[in-house]
C-alpha cells in the first residue's frame, strides 16, 4: 500500500524539500500552506510529475479553532483520493523565526512563536491522531539552537525545546500503537527563514562555514533528504530521538 504523508508548511523551504524527497521515495502527499497557494500548487505539480498523488490544503497552524474543520478536510481527501481513512506520516514543519534578544523580545512575538511551534504542533497532532495509521510516523522539526546558542533567538529556541520534550512524551504514549515519533534538528540552512540571511548574506555564510565540520551551511535538500531517510520503513525502531542534521555545527 502506498504511504501517505501530511507535511505542514510544505510550499517552500524545508517543507518543500521534505515533500519532494518523500515523493521521490514513492510517498503520496497532503501539503499545507498558510499563504502563497501558487507555491503549494507548484510543489503538487512537481510531485505529480514524479508519479505521486498530491494535494494542497490551506492551514494556519496558529489557528487551533480551525483544526476540526481541517481534520474533516483531510478525512474527505483521504477517502476521495486514496479510498482510505488513514495516513501514514505527519511532519510538523510549519513555522517562523524571530531574531530578537531576550531583553527585546515582545510578548506578541513570544505568543506568536508558542502558538505555531508549541500549541499548534500539540493540538494539530492531537486532532489528526485518529487519522494516523498504527505503525505510522510523526516527525517534528526542531532546531540546532536547542543545543547551541548562535543567534539572538531565545524565544524561538525555547519553543523548539518544548517540541523536543513533547516528542519524547508522544513517543512514549503512542508506542503501543507502533507509531514512531522523532524530532529533526537542522543547523544553519540556506532558506528564506528569518529573512534569508543564511541563504543570502555572504558574511553570515562564511561565519557558519567556519563553525561547521562540513565547512558550509546546510541547504534545503540536506534537510529534506535527512527527513525522508528518517521516515523510511527501515527506521521504525527509532523513536523518541532528537536527530541533528547540522553538518557538525559547533561541535
Amino acid at each position: 500500500m502506498t504511504r501517505i504523508a501530511l507535511i505542514t508548511g510544505a510550499n517552500r523551504g524545508l517543507g518543500r524539500s521534505t515533500a519532494l524527497h518523500l515523493a521521490e521515495s514513492g510517498t503520496d502527499l497532503i501539503l499545507t500552506y498558510r499563504s502563497h497557494a501558487d507555491e503549494a500548487e507548484a510543489v503538487v505539480e512537481a510531485a505529480r510529475k514524479l508519479g505521486r498523488t498530491a494535494i494542497a490544503l490551506r492551514l494556519d497552524t496558529a489557528d487551533t479553532a480551525a483544526f476540526p474543520a481541517f481534520t474533516a478536510q483531510v478525512r474527505e481527501a483521504l477517502a476521495r483520493e486514496w479510498g482510505r481513512d488513514t495516513l501514514d506520516i505527519l511532519v510538523n514543519n510549519a513555522g517562523h523565526g524571530v531574531y530578537a534578544s531576550f531583553e527585546e523580545t515582545t510578548e506578541e512575538q513570544f505568543d506568536g512563536l508558542m502558538d505555531v511551534h508549541v500549541k499548534g504542533v500539540f493540538f494539530l497532532t492531537q486532532a489528526l491522531l485518529p487519522l494516523i495509521a498504527d505503525r505510522g510516523r510523526i516527525l517534528n522539526v526542531s532546531t540546532g539552537l536547542t543545543r547551541f546558542v548562535a543567534a539572538p533567538t531565545a524565544a524561538y529556541a525555547a519553543a523548539k525545546g518544548a517540541v523536543e520534550v513533547l516528542t519524547r512524551y508522544l513517543a512514549k504514549e503512542l508506542g503501543p500503537r507502533g507509531i514512531a515519533v522523532n524530532a529533526l534538528a537542522p543547523g544553519a540552512t540556506g532558506t528564506d527563514f528569518g529573512g534569508g540571511g543564511v541563504r543570502d548574506n555572504e558574511d553570515m555564510r562564511a561565519t557558519m562555514s567556519g563553525v561547521t565540520a562540513m565547512g558550509r551551511p546546510g541547504e534545503p535538500d540536506d534537510i529534506g533528504a535527512a527527513a525522508a531517510a528518517l521516515l523510511t520503513e527501515g527506521t521504525s525502531w527509532v523513536t523518541g530521538q532528537r536527530i541533528e542534521a547540522s553538518g557538525g555545527m559547533l561541535l
